[in-house]
């Protein structure tokens, strides 16, 4: 019973320290609004309200045909200009495209010519110059099909029937947003944890820790589930107020399944945390071997790829990383609304990798501690 009121008001000393840091408090409420919120607001991959202007120099059915297959969401409105301002208007970066339709377009597409429409691109905007070529250049040629045809559809032999599930509109911000939380719970439980204790080191209050009748066990509890509770009440918030309530994104399974998961997730990166922060001899040096373990599990525990796209060997390797399990829940219950028959084995998984590491942690702690001593 002594040792959990340890814990217990040790974990509230932790949290006492963390209050007084006004750029831990800065960087944690950050992480889960705004870093939030832009990832689901901002789109670069899906072409969005590009700027368009169109030069007819042919003004024919089939031209006027073309200018109006260009709308929102993809386009704005087309303008209307003369040739004489394709220049002037790209310089000035007003539009990112304009197309330009030679006279006698249509009557040589009859014909059985290849008439050619020039594209001006504004290069300077890579992601919507790359994706809207691609997206003009379909237009056009799906344009020009049904013109020729006369308006008469080819039948196919097999007709295709598409269904999106669990995402029928394709919005990729329901992704973005979702995915952004994920990755910051991961984030902020190692820097919280790790900063915790590189903080102890440097303000020499973990000397005074080592005079009382105090274990290593202890101190490493109470540090593990003070952050590891910080981050799991600000990402709920996050997720329910931000996620469901300000953008509308619908959450299809039981957030509380979720939270389960991301407390045994907690369990194994607040120890990867503490693990580091043994290693590391300053808050710099704990920043850079955070971005070396950070960047490779978020980029290789599926969430940024499928996991299936990567080679075998680096899908055998993290299946050692709590991320990877973690992510594969998430997004079962999230997106999917999965339940517990499903997403079980991922949870023993982490209780599994949690426990493993929290040793490893522990270990490691007691030897940078007797090394103090």
């Amino acid at each position: 019973m002594d040792r959990l009121r340890n814990v217990f008001h040790l974990g509230i000393k932790e949290w006492r320290s963390l209050w007084r840091d006004k750029i831990m408090l800065g960087l944690i409420l950050f992480s889960f609004s705004i870093s939030v919120y832009v990832s689901g607001s901002s789109i670069p991959e899906t072409l969005h309200m590009a700027p368009i202007a169109i030069v007819d120099e042919d003004r024919s059915p089939l031209s006027t045909r073309m200018v109006a297959a260009f709308y929102p969401p993809y386009f704005i409105s087309p303008a209307m200009v003369e040739q004489r301002q394709i220049d002037p208007l790209m310089d000035a970066g007003d539009y990112t495209f304009v197309l330009d339709f030679p006279p006698g377009f249509q009557r040589d597409l009859l014909a059985g010519r290849e008439p050619t429409i020039q594209l001006n691109v504004d290069a300077t905007r890579l992601m919507q110059a790359f994706l809207g070529a691609s997206y003009i250049q379909a237009i056009l040629t799906m344009e020009a099909r049904a013109f020729s045809q006369g308006g008469q559809s080819v039948e196919l032999p097999v007709a295709l029937q598409v269904r999106n599930r669990f995402n029928p509109s394709l919005t990729q911000s329901w992704f973005g947003t979702v995915v952004k939380v994920i990755d910051n719970i991961t984030m902020l439980s190692i820097i919280l944890t790790g900063a915790a204790l590189i903080r102890e080191r440097e303000h020499g209050t973990i000397e005074h820790l080592l005079v009382m009748p105090l274990t290593p066990l202890e101190i490493m509890l109470a540090k593990v589930w003070s952050m590891g509770l910080v981050v799991l009440l600000v990402s709920s918030a996050s997720l329910v107020l931000l996620v469901q309530g300000l953008m509308r994104v619908p959450i299809e399974g039981s957030v509380p399944l979720f939270l389960v998961g991301a407390a045994l997730h907690l369990f194994a990166t607040t120890s990867m945390g503490i693990f580091m922060a043994t290693i590391a001899r300053s808050m710099p040096q704990l920043g850079m071997l955070i971005i070396l373990v950070l960047m490779p599990l978020q980029m290789l525990s599926g969430g940024s790829t499928p996991f299936e796209n990567m080679p075998e060997l680096v899908q055998a390797v993290m299946q050692a990383a709590p991320t990877t399990h973690f992510i594969s829940l998430a997004q079962a219950i999230l997106f999917r609304g999965a339940g517990l028959d499903i997403v079980w084995p991922r949870f023993l998984a982490l209780a599994a990798i949690g426990g493993l590491f929290f040793a490893l942690a522990l270990r490691r702690f007691r030897k940078s501690i007797a090394g103090m001593a």
